[in-house]
């Protein structure tokens, strides 16, 4: 492993591989560092504070899960959190810029106080966690297939309430490796026990997705200290993300973790654990052409027919076909348009109200353009893994259906890979996604 500077945590070694020895903070580098710091955490606990006296515009209707922080803050109201937004956003902007010079125990407990700040709080700007849970009980307590039917069945059940309106009619679009080990276990706790329990499923997610971070920088000879501050300290991935509860976490976790066994040599369970993400949420399949392009050895394609055939015989006998069938799922979702989604801001630039059928083709190929390029320079050599995570950015870019975390796909892979473009373009679609977002604010302003 090449050399570098070796940093005491939590009474371990961890070697931090760097072609030079980082140079100590300047007084004022030291300040700043520790502004942005201070930033970071009170932008945290103001949207948690605030979003834990519940149901606001923000804050979707939740069972009471965060009762000892009411009577802290004042109800989240849009425009504080626009503007804890911007400042969580520029404190990470500063942070990123002396990441170099960071100690590393620094990065790792703010990076561990973020997450476990927003996990002790309510569930933020989504309700996506609560269909999670609806389909559960849907199959475990009425008997009834989520791959086959929405919410809407279980009208009498407690969760109902609480599950999205544009979800109530749509069947699960989540992998059966997701429902049977993720959310089917969670069941028997109840509506606050399984809200408990996908809280701290994303924050392990969140830890694995970090730590295998951590690893694959130093697996391939990059400073894992600013790997791990631009992702676990970004604040779409901890606002939104963890605060949502998301499952992307757990989608994630299993694609460093291919990413990882595949830099081990262990080709075959990387396979595995990309099937397996796959079988989360579908966009994880993207990794699987480049790394068998990348790799070009029969356990890696032996280790996903395995996969597939293992989950074949668990899931088709529970929920048939539809259980396993990823593109109904991929093209229903393909359909939906969001205000966020660059196809619709794009759209409005030409004066369009909208996104028209033929927008959604143009885009399809368009996508099919970019990871046909792709797979022709991984085929030549390319970095699979930056492949795969411009694959990922892509998908989020060109799709007409784009949510805040979303654009964290590519991050994770974007920071272990030196095509330092990669990550430039990840964080670059993100501050466009924060902009568009914070807009209100200045347009309040101006007036």
């Amino acid at each position: 492993m090449p050399a570098g500077r070796v940093e005491r945590v939590g009474g371990s070694r961890w070697s931090i591989p760097n072609s030079q020895p980082a140079q100590p903070l300047s007084a004022w580098m030291r300040a700043l560092a520790g502004v942005c710091v201070l930033v970071l955490l009170a932008a945290t606990l103001e949207v948690v504070l605030d979003g834990a006296l519940g149901h606001a515009p923000l804050i979707p209707r939740s069972p009471a899960v965060s009762r000892w922080l009411v009577g802290i803050g004042e109800r989240l109201g849009y425009r504080v959190f626009l503007i804890a937004l911007l400042s969580f956003t520029a404190a990470y902007g500063g942070l990123l810029a002396l990441a170099r010079r960071l100690p590393a125990r620094w990065v790792i407990a703010l990076v561990l106080a973020l997450n476990l700040i927003v996990c002790a709080g309510p569930i933020l700007f989504s309700t996506d966690v609560f269909s999670y849970i609806a389909y559960a009980r849907m199959g475990l307590l009425h008997g009834i297939n989520p791959y086959l039917h929405g919410p809407h069945t279980i009208k009498s059940d407690a969760i109902y309430t609480y599950v999205g309106p544009d979800w109530l009619r749509t069947a699960t679009a989540y992998g059966p490796v997701y429902t049977l080990l993720f959310s089917y276990p969670l069941v028997p706790l109840g509506l606050k026990g399984a809200l408990w329990a996908m809280k701290l499923e994303a924050l392990l997610a969140s830890a694995a997705t970090l730590a295998l971070t951590w690893r694959c920088a130093r697996q391939r000879g990059i400073d894992p200290v600013p790997a791990l501050l631009a992702v676990g300290a970004n604040p779409l991935y901890v606002l939104y993300a963890l605060g949502g509860a998301h499952n992307d976490l757990v989608m994630n976790a299993f694609m460093m973790g291919a990413v990882t066994l595949t830099l081990a040599g262990r080709d075959a369970p990387a396979a595995i654990s990309v099937v397996a993400g796959a079988l989360v949420k579908t966009v994880a399949a993207a990794l699987l052409p480049f790394m068998l392009l990348a790799r070009r050895r029969t356990a890696t394609i032996w280790g996903v027919l395995g996969a597939i055939a293992l989950a074949a015989v668990v899931t088709i006998p529970i929920f048939g076909v539809r259980g396993l069938d990823i593109i109904a799922a991929l093209n229903r979702d393909a359909k939906l348009v969001s205000t966020d989604s660059f196809a619709t801001e794009i759209a409005h630039l030409f004066g369009k109200p909208g996104v028209f059928p033929i927008d959604h083709d143009l885009l399809k190929l368009a996508l099919v353009a970019i990871v046909a390029h792709l797979l022709w320079r991984t085929w030549r050599g390319y970095d699979w893994v930056a492949a795969s995570g411009w694959t990922l950015l892509a998908i989020a870019v060109t799709s007409t259906w784009l949510l805040a975390w979303y654009t964290l796909w590519s991050l994770p892979l974007a920071v272990v890979t030196r095509d330092r473009r990669l990550l430039i373009a990840t964080l670059g679609v993100q501050v466009l996604f924060i902009a568009h977002q914070t807009s209100p604010l200045f347009s309040v302003v101006s007036k």
